[in-house]
């Protein structure tokens, strides 16, 4: 049997085992068959001004299945941490590739509510799952990395809320890698029918010592009038090499709002993209990362205004010390006949260091006249003048500092919707520029 040549130690019979692990029906094996095929055949990502080329996205071990959780609480006290208050009804846990905690209220479940595994939807819900699972958003024939996510994925979760229903407790997801060696491909697929109003948070975390490839993966439909909120967080340890792609389709009169915290450790290539699909959506994208050590991230945002009178902001805020590296793409793409769009953007850096750098490129890409588009974009150092006023008023240089620093990332924060969310990455923050 002839291998795909992708740098990895395994082969299609490997596939094939997968799905049937997880009892997946044909169609399902199919498409990560289609997509195996493809790898050897697509090119890698080339993000601007980022090689990635030495990156480890293909090196790692099979994943052995984890143990389930009868509840949160036997997760690690400083994975808990991550879990919303005493919140622990809509709530997913993965450790690696596998689920091992999953709960919907009984009041949503009667309410036709779906969330569950990814696995378990496929089998029990296929032709609901197939309508949307990497087909609108996420293309496996985008690149290299997309086909492996599609033809690896294993865990997951899905959540379907119905017409015209509101959940007013977020749900929380929350993705744990530990190991040496491993790679997991989580997969967050949300669909919010026409009307409905959800909000998620998801957690993307790693073990201090883990060494692991994550290639993960988000897709979001937003259907007519629905309002949602969903925000990321990732803090992977240093010895993880993160890819995260993120695809929303927002239809007529829509609300999106997205924010993405980049805090981790290690290697980061980000991606969000975000599809203005029916009139008069709404999409606010916020994002923050902040490197330390010899970091490299490359974070792009992308906004498509396909139908009229949609709007979009997006605002992206880096801090660098050490000798950390970032680059900030923001790309703002009206098309043909998508009148009386308004597309803004505005991406900074801040570097706190000599050694430290940062990049920020606003693009703007317009195909029709009655429009309206806007972008800024900054990269400097800490204002001399601004840490002597602080510190004759009596601040030492770290408090005056630290003061600058979240002066900066604060019109990110103060949009957070979700207090304990806004609370955990101002701890990160702290802890990586301490």
């Amino acid at each position: 049997m002839m291998n795909v040549d992708t740098g990895q130690r395994f082969d299609r019979e490997t596939i094939i085992q997968l799905s049937q692990s997880q009892q997946e029906p044909d169609w399902m094996l199919q498409r990560r068959l289609r997509a195996w095929d493809r790898i050897g055949q697509l090119p890698f990502p080339k993000p601007e001004k980022t090689r990635i080329d030495r990156w480890n996205f293909t090196d790692f071990q099979p994943v052995q299945e984890e143990e389930g959780l009868a509840s949160p609480e036997e997760l690690p006290e400083e994975l808990r941490s991550y879990i919303s208050g005493d919140e622990t009804d809509n709530l997913f846990i993965q450790k690696n590739s596998s689920p091992i905690f999953c709960r919907l209220s009984r009041e949503l479940l009667a309410q036709g509510v779906l969330f569950m595994d990814l696995p378990t939807a496929v089998r029990d819900h296929g032709e609901l799952v197939q309508k949307y699972f990497m087909t609108d958003g996420i293309q496996p024939e985008e690149q290299k990395l997309t086909a492996l996510h599609a033809a690896w994925v294993s865990g997951g979760i899905f959540l379907y809320v119905p017409k015209d229903v509101t959940v007013e407790t977020p749900f929380q997801v929350l993705f744990w890698a530990k190991g040496k060696g491993i790679g997991t491909f989580p997969h967050l697929l949300v669909v919010a029918e026409a009307g409905s109003d959800v909000n998620v948070v998801a957690n993307y975390i790693s073990d201090p010592d883990t060494e692991a490839v994550i290639n993960g993966a988000t897709e979001v439909f937003a259907g007519d009038n629905s309002r949602v909120r969903i925000a990321s967080l990732h803090t992977q340890g240093q010895g993880v090499t993160e890819a995260a792609y993120r695809r929303t389709v927002v239809g007529r009169d829509a609300d999106l709002k997205w924010i993405v915290g980049d805090l981790n450790s290690g290697k980061t290539l980000s991606d969000n993209t975000t599809h203005m699909k029916g009139s008069g959506g709404n999409a606010r994208i916020k994002g923050i990362t902040v490197g330390s050590g010899d970091q490299r991230s490359n974070i792009t945002s992308t906004v498509y205004h396909w139908g009229t009178h949609t709007e979009s902001d997006m605002t992206v805020r880096g801090v660098m010390k050490d000798q950390a590296q970032t680059i900030l793409n923001g790309i703002t793409k009206i098309e043909k006949g998508a009148r009386k769009a308004n597309g803004v953007q505005a991406e900074k850096v801040l570097m706190l260091s000599e050694e430290a750098r940062g990049d920020a490129n606003p693009i703007l890409l317009i195909d029709e006249n009655d429009v309206q588009a806007g972008h800024a974009a900054s990269v400097g150092r800490i204002d001399p003048i601004q840490m002597f006023y602080l510190m004759s008023r009596g601040l030492t240089r770290q408090e005056a500092e630290r003061l600058l620093i979240f002066g900066f990332v604060g019109p990110i924060l103060e949009t957070i919707p979700f207090e304990s969310l806004r609370e955990r990455i101002t701890s990160v923050i702290e802890r990586k520029l301490g």
